[in-house]
């Protein structure tokens, strides 16, 4: 198995950080965490400053997986639309739930500060472009998101976006002023050293081969040693790969695309004149931001396929060039792709699948802001007693149709997507 971060202008540009050693022998602890991704990192660091012992177990490195290769956004908010939200838990419920992404916003500043993290935070908001010429729908969601959450958006109509984003491609956008975007990796390992300047204890290359979750001890088994827990948290995402079945089909697996350039230096203003992260307005939309070295980091793309395409890089630079053709020439300097893990409603699920198991989880497209916010709530449910995880109660384990499912969630995306192209 490979343990090292896989090849990205984040492992590229990260943080020294020795590997952990991985589990030798018996351990007792208050909690188990099993994933040591975001999820599992802020669920673990919001127990220890509890007071609680904790152990994550990692299968390869902290963050190896889509906490570390993302796109680095930070805002509120989920992946499921706002709609469907307040359709399955009611408006109330919905406004609590929008206010603790908000919240786990305002958590990861401030941990970013009082742990000192070196992640290059960009505080520059984020931009939704319009790819379609129909200025009347950015302004319709605006007042939406104002009337249902009391989210407050700017409207830019298409003379400031283009000042902005050197592009026809884009027409009028929505600003999202306390979004930020920064880098994922370089944070996730803040928060892992914050863990264990709490207490907690952290044990890479470590991947769970048996679990016995129940009864009031519970135990986990790696290669060469195990831990005995009073709680366990499952945060392991699109890499459960069968260690939980329940949890593990309830989720779906689905790859998406990311790269870097080489330094534009001052190519990049023939671009982009600002420091906003941006996204799209298609159900298959683009996601990019410009990099502190003058880079741009692109990505896109849903697929259930585990494997990079053969020509991935010319993929990604041709999504580039069709929104920025004047930067034709530029070189790929590094492509990547990872998993996210997407329920069938598309929504973070949080609970207790059985007495002192719990599980956060289906972060998909929406992950820095909820991962934070789960591992909060659940940190809170252990030590405390605290009920706010029930708001998720309507969001729950669905099961996903396993390899049916899958076929059908492609079909479904190939479907939107030819439903983007007849639209833009």
């Amino acid at each position: 198995m490979n343990t090292e971060h896989i090849d990205s202008y984040y492992a590229r540009t990260v943080n020294p950080s020795p590997a952990r050693p991985p589990l030798d022998g018996e351990v007792e602890t208050d909690v188990c965490v099993v994933g040591g991704g975001l999820a599992g990192l802020s669920t673990a660091l919001s127990l220890a400053e509890r007071g609680k012992s904790v152990v994550v177990l990692e299968a390869r490195r902290v963050a190896w997986g889509a906490s570390g290769r993302n796109g680095g956004f930070v805002g509120a908010g989920f992946a499921a639309g706002v709609d469907s939200i307040i359709k399955r838990a009611g408006l109330e419920p919905a406004r609590r739930l929008y206010a603790l992404t908000r919240e786990a916003v305002e958590r990861i500043q401030e941990r970013i500060r009082r742990y000192t993290i070196a992640c290059e935070p960009i505080h520059s908001g984020m931009l939704r472009a319009w790819w379609t010429d129909d200025a009347d729908e950015p302004r319709r969601i605006r007042d939406h998101l104002h009337d249902t959450l009391g989210i407050e958006l700017e409207f830019w109509p298409r003379e400031r976006v283009r000042e902005t984003l050197a592009t026809q491609r884009y027409h009028d956008a929505l600003l999202y002023p306390q979004a930020f975007h920064f880098h994922p990796l370089n944070y996730a390992l803040g928060v892992a050293a914050a863990v264990e300047a709490n207490g907690g204890r952290i044990f890479e290359s470590s991947p769970v081969i048996e679990l016995r979750p129940d009864g009031p001890e519970k135990h986990a088994r790696t290669a060469r040693g195990r831990i005995k827990a009073r709680s366990m948290v499952m945060a392991c995402g699109g890499y459960m790969d069968g260690l939980h079945p329940k949890l593990g089909g309830a989720i779906r697996p689905i790859a998406t695309w990311v790269m870097a350039t080489e330094p534009l230096g001052e190519r990049l203003k023939e671009a982009m004149r600002g420091p906003h992260s941006v996204i799209d307005s298609r159900f298959d939309f683009d996601y990019y931001r410009p990099l502190p070295d003058t880079r741009i980091l692109w990505g896109g793309g849903i697929t259930i396929r585990r494997s990079d395409p053969a020509k991935l890089s010319a993929i990604m630079l041709r999504k580039l060039l069709t929104v920025y053709p004047q930067l034709r020439g530029v070189r790929v300097e590094t492509a990547w792709s990872g998993l996210m893990g997407y329920p069938r409603h598309a929504m973070v699920q949080i609970g207790e699948v059985s007495p002192g198991v719990w599980y956060a989880m289906g972060f998909g497209g929406h992950g820095m802001g909820t991962t934070t916010m789960a591992g909060e709530l659940v940190a809170s449910a252990i030590a405390e007693g605290d009920a706010r995880y029930k708001l998720f109660a309507p969001f729950g384990l669905e099961w996903t149709g396993g390899p049916v499912g899958l076929a059908a969630a492609e079909a479904i995306y190939r479907w939107y997507r030819f439903r983007d192209w007849l639209k833009g």
